[in-house]
Protein backbone atom coordinates (compact mmCIF):
# COMPACT_ATOMS: atom_id res chain seq x y z
CA UNK A 1 0.00 0.00 0.00
CA UNK A 2 2.67 2.55 0.73
CA UNK A 3 4.27 1.83 -2.74
CA UNK A 4 0.90 2.75 -3.76
CA UNK A 5 0.83 5.70 -2.30
CA UNK A 6 4.58 6.56 -3.29
CA UNK A 7 3.29 6.10 -7.37
CA UNK A 8 0.11 8.20 -6.87
CA UNK A 9 1.82 10.79 -5.53
CA UNK A 10 4.78 11.03 -7.79
CA UNK A 11 2.47 10.69 -10.74
CA UNK A 12 0.51 13.73 -9.36
CA UNK A 13 3.07 16.21 -8.53
CA UNK A 14 4.22 16.82 -12.63
CA UNK A 15 0.35 17.71 -12.94
CA UNK A 16 0.03 20.42 -10.35
CA UNK A 17 3.05 22.34 -11.53
CA UNK A 18 2.39 22.43 -15.12
CA UNK A 19 2.31 25.72 -16.32
CA UNK A 20 4.92 27.43 -13.78
CA UNK A 21 7.71 27.30 -15.40
CA UNK A 22 5.95 29.01 -18.33
CA UNK A 23 5.14 31.84 -15.94
CA UNK A 24 8.52 32.47 -14.13
CA UNK A 25 10.53 32.41 -17.44
CA UNK A 26 7.64 34.55 -18.79
CA UNK A 27 8.77 37.06 -15.84
CA UNK A 28 12.16 36.88 -16.21
CA UNK A 29 11.84 37.88 -19.75
CA UNK A 30 9.86 40.85 -18.38
CA UNK A 31 12.42 41.48 -15.90
CA UNK A 32 15.64 40.77 -18.28
CA UNK A 33 13.77 43.08 -20.88
CA UNK A 34 13.61 46.07 -18.01
CA UNK A 35 16.86 45.98 -17.76
CA UNK A 36 18.40 46.29 -21.62
CA UNK A 37 16.10 49.06 -22.17
CA UNK A 38 17.02 51.27 -18.76
CA UNK A 39 20.56 50.31 -20.03
CA UNK A 40 19.95 51.34 -23.81
CA UNK A 41 18.73 54.62 -22.15
CA UNK A 42 21.47 55.16 -19.96
CA UNK A 43 24.08 54.85 -23.05
CA UNK A 44 22.07 57.21 -25.18
CA UNK A 45 22.21 59.89 -22.43
CA UNK A 46 25.58 59.12 -22.24
CA UNK A 47 26.88 59.31 -25.42
CA UNK A 48 24.80 62.86 -25.96
CA UNK A 49 26.39 64.45 -23.00
CA UNK A 50 29.44 63.12 -24.53
CA UNK A 51 28.80 64.33 -27.62
CA UNK A 52 27.85 68.06 -25.87
CA UNK A 53 30.96 67.88 -24.17
CA UNK A 54 32.85 67.74 -27.40
CA UNK A 55 31.06 70.58 -28.86
CA UNK A 56 31.64 72.72 -26.21
CA UNK A 57 35.39 71.83 -26.10
CA UNK A 58 35.48 72.62 -29.35
CA UNK A 59 33.85 76.26 -28.69
CA UNK A 60 36.74 76.76 -26.07
CA UNK A 61 39.70 75.75 -28.71
CA UNK A 62 37.87 77.87 -31.51
CA UNK A 63 37.64 80.87 -29.19
CA UNK A 64 41.55 80.46 -28.17
CA UNK A 65 42.27 80.15 -31.64
CA UNK A 66 40.64 83.54 -32.30
CA UNK A 67 42.44 85.21 -29.68
CA UNK A 68 46.11 83.67 -31.06
CA UNK A 69 45.06 84.85 -34.44
CA UNK A 70 43.93 88.70 -33.09
CA UNK A 71 47.41 88.97 -31.04
CA UNK A 72 49.52 87.34 -34.36
CA UNK A 73 48.06 89.95 -36.75
CA UNK A 74 49.40 92.98 -34.46
CA UNK A 75 46.16 94.96 -35.90
CA UNK A 76 46.81 97.22 -32.97
CA UNK A 77 45.37 100.51 -33.63
CA UNK A 78 44.17 103.45 -30.80
CA UNK A 79 41.87 104.97 -33.80
CA UNK A 80 39.28 102.13 -34.60
CA UNK A 81 38.89 98.22 -33.56
CA UNK A 82 39.88 96.03 -35.57
CA UNK A 83 37.58 92.77 -36.37
CA UNK A 84 38.73 89.13 -37.72
CA UNK A 85 36.15 87.16 -38.42
CA UNK A 86 36.93 83.45 -39.97
CA UNK A 87 35.13 80.83 -40.83
CA UNK A 88 36.89 77.55 -40.09
CA UNK A 89 34.03 75.17 -41.22
CA UNK A 90 30.44 75.18 -42.47
CA UNK A 91 29.70 75.13 -38.48
CA UNK A 92 32.77 76.16 -36.82
CA UNK A 93 33.30 80.31 -37.04
CA UNK A 94 35.09 83.34 -34.50
CA UNK A 95 34.70 86.46 -34.20
CA UNK A 96 37.89 88.43 -32.01
CA UNK A 97 37.62 91.75 -32.01
CA UNK A 98 40.76 94.03 -30.43
CA UNK A 99 39.56 97.30 -28.83
CA UNK A 100 41.39 100.22 -27.53
CA UNK A 101 41.27 100.71 -23.61
CA UNK A 102 43.83 103.45 -22.67
CA UNK A 103 47.38 104.42 -22.80
CA UNK A 104 49.36 105.32 -19.13
CA UNK A 105 53.30 106.66 -18.71
CA UNK A 106 55.92 104.11 -18.12
CA UNK A 107 57.85 105.10 -15.02
CA UNK A 108 61.48 106.06 -15.80
CA UNK A 109 64.63 104.94 -14.26
CA UNK A 110 63.69 106.84 -10.86
CA UNK A 111 60.34 105.75 -11.40
CA UNK A 112 58.74 109.04 -11.69
CA UNK A 113 55.93 108.32 -13.38
CA UNK A 114 57.16 108.91 -16.55
CA UNK A 115 58.47 112.05 -16.44
CA UNK A 116 60.77 113.08 -19.60
CA UNK A 117 60.68 109.39 -20.93
CA UNK A 118 57.95 109.73 -23.52
CA UNK A 119 57.27 106.04 -22.96
CA UNK A 120 53.44 105.12 -22.68
CA UNK A 121 52.08 101.89 -22.63
CA UNK A 122 48.88 101.27 -24.60
CA UNK A 123 46.15 99.36 -23.69
CA UNK A 124 44.16 96.54 -25.40
CA UNK A 125 41.41 94.16 -24.98
CA UNK A 126 40.64 91.44 -27.37
CA UNK A 127 37.60 89.62 -27.24
CA UNK A 128 37.22 86.13 -29.09
CA UNK A 129 33.56 84.99 -29.28
CA UNK A 130 33.11 81.35 -31.05
CA UNK A 131 30.35 78.88 -32.18
CA UNK A 132 30.53 75.15 -32.77
CA UNK A 133 26.61 74.58 -34.61
CA UNK A 134 25.45 71.12 -35.19
CA UNK A 135 23.39 71.06 -38.50
CA UNK A 136 19.52 70.70 -37.34
CA UNK A 137 16.59 69.60 -39.54
CA UNK A 138 16.76 72.09 -42.33
CA UNK A 139 20.48 73.28 -41.40
CA UNK A 140 18.58 74.84 -38.16
CA UNK A 141 19.94 75.23 -34.55
CA UNK A 142 20.03 72.36 -32.36
CA UNK A 143 20.09 72.19 -28.82
CA UNK A 144 23.71 70.94 -29.23
CA UNK A 145 25.22 73.88 -30.22
CA UNK A 146 28.19 75.69 -28.48
CA UNK A 147 29.33 79.19 -27.95
CA UNK A 148 32.69 80.43 -25.79
CA UNK A 149 33.73 84.09 -25.27
CA UNK A 150 37.27 84.26 -23.77
CA UNK A 151 38.96 87.80 -23.40
CA UNK A 152 42.47 88.54 -22.94
CA UNK A 153 44.13 91.82 -21.75
CA UNK A 154 47.78 92.94 -22.98
CA UNK A 155 49.46 96.52 -23.52
CA UNK A 156 52.23 97.85 -25.76
CA UNK A 157 55.07 100.14 -24.52
CA UNK A 158 55.50 102.23 -27.31
CA UNK A 159 56.49 106.69 -27.85
CA UNK A 160 54.29 108.87 -26.30
CA UNK A 161 51.44 110.17 -29.11
CA UNK A 162 47.83 110.27 -29.55
CA UNK A 163 47.75 107.70 -32.21
CA UNK A 164 49.25 104.31 -32.55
Amino acid sequence: MRLMQYKLWTTRLPHRQRGAALVVGLLLLVVITVLAISGMNTATTELAMARNDQAYEDAFQLAERGLEDALSQGLFNTAGMPTITTDVTTNQRYTATIQYEDSTLVPDAAFSLGVGTGIAAYHFNVESQAEFRRLGVNNGDTDRDAEATHTQAFYIVGPESSTL
